[in-house]
């Protein structure tokens, strides 16, 4: 193990024990010290970052700039033991805090993710049925894919149709009111799932190894679906490709959401108070985003000012 992988592992330790979720910046500063050990780089530095930018292939800044990030607190704490690491600065990458635009799926888009996520291949056939379920699940709830694959099966309360989402952003924890029939098809799945695997594992969404399913093979499986669908293009070496993503599912609920509630002539102001809650965020301001995001809400809420 090279020095920079050991002081990684103190690092991301540290991070965990105050409570933050690291799985993504992980992933970023472990790439990120794979290429520094290649090139037998002993400390970090500017130039460094810009020679993985480098080698890495096509990227748009802003996805640069949030890798940045994560390597600038790193490296801060390095720098703190060692001043021979260098803090990149924050300009390195110039880049503006933009949100990206929404895909909102069509409802015959969304069943035809969820049919060919079934199809995927896998020794048990359990890869299909958890992402077929899993991305069903993240269309008809608006959860984040964190929140999505941090469930448990005590999580689910068919019962009472309810969904306890433990792991919100920020911390916060909310129910979620869901149908029947999305109760239902959870249930099946967790049967499914138990049968397959011949045991009852804690975490809902599983692998064949019965190990909880990342937010890495999760975003891959949707890009494999997509690039079958041809909502992305193909790509070689198994690269995930650009276009449609799996957390456009999570809009996709929103807008259509908001949508309803112009349609059937419902007072939008009460509605987003409930909308807010649901998804979890912790300011509304986040949610009228989506007014200006997509067309068709622009649309319909400029129709309702007029008629007022």
């Amino acid at each position: 193990m090279s020095a920079l992988l050991d002081q990684l592992n103190q690092y991301a330790d540290i991070r965990r024990s105050l409570g933050f979720k690291y799985a993504t910046q992980l992933r970023i500063l472990k790439s990120f010290v794979s290429f520094a050990d290649s090139c037998r780089a002993e400390y970090v530095t500017a130039d460094l970052f810009l020679q993985w930018r480098e080698s890495f292939g096509h990227a748009n800044p802003q996805t640069w700039y949030r890798r940045l990030g994560p390597v600038r607190m790193f490296a801060g704490w390095l720098a703190s033991m060692d001043r021979r690491h260098e803090v990149p600065p924050i300009n390195l990458i110039p880049a503006k805090h933009r949100r990206s635009r929404p895909y909102i799926y069509s409802d015959e888009q969304i069943r035809n993710i969820v049919r060919a996520a079934a199809d995927l291949p896998s020794v048990l056939g359990l890869r299909g049925l958890t992402y077929s379920t899993l991305f069903g699940l993240i269309a008809v709830t608006g959860l984040r894919i964190s929140e999505a694959i941090a469930l448990d099966d005590s999580d689910i309360d068919s019962a009472r149709n309810l969904v306890r989402v433990r792991c919100g952003k920020f911390g916060k924890e909310r129910l979620l009111p869901v149908c029947e029939s999305t109760s239902a098809a959870v249930m099946a799945y967790i049967k499914e799932r138990n049968r397959l695997l011949g045991r009852t594992p804690i975490s809902l969404f599983v692998s064949e190894q019965a190990n909880r399913v990342t937010d890495c093979s999760t975003r891959y499986a949707f890009a494999a679906v997509s690039q079958n669908l041809g909502l992305r293009p193909a790509c070689r070496f198994q690269k995930h490709g650009r276009g449609p993503r799996v957390h456009d599912l999570r809009h996709t609920f929103a807008a259509r959401t908001m949508i309803n509630w112009y349609r059937l002539g419902l007072d939008a102001e009460k509605e987003m108070i409930k909308l807010t809650n649901y998804l979890g965020h912790v300011d509304s301001k986040h949610t009228y985003w989506y007014i200006e995001a997509v067309p068709e809400l622009i649309q319909l809420a400029s129709e309702r000012q007029r008629n007022l």
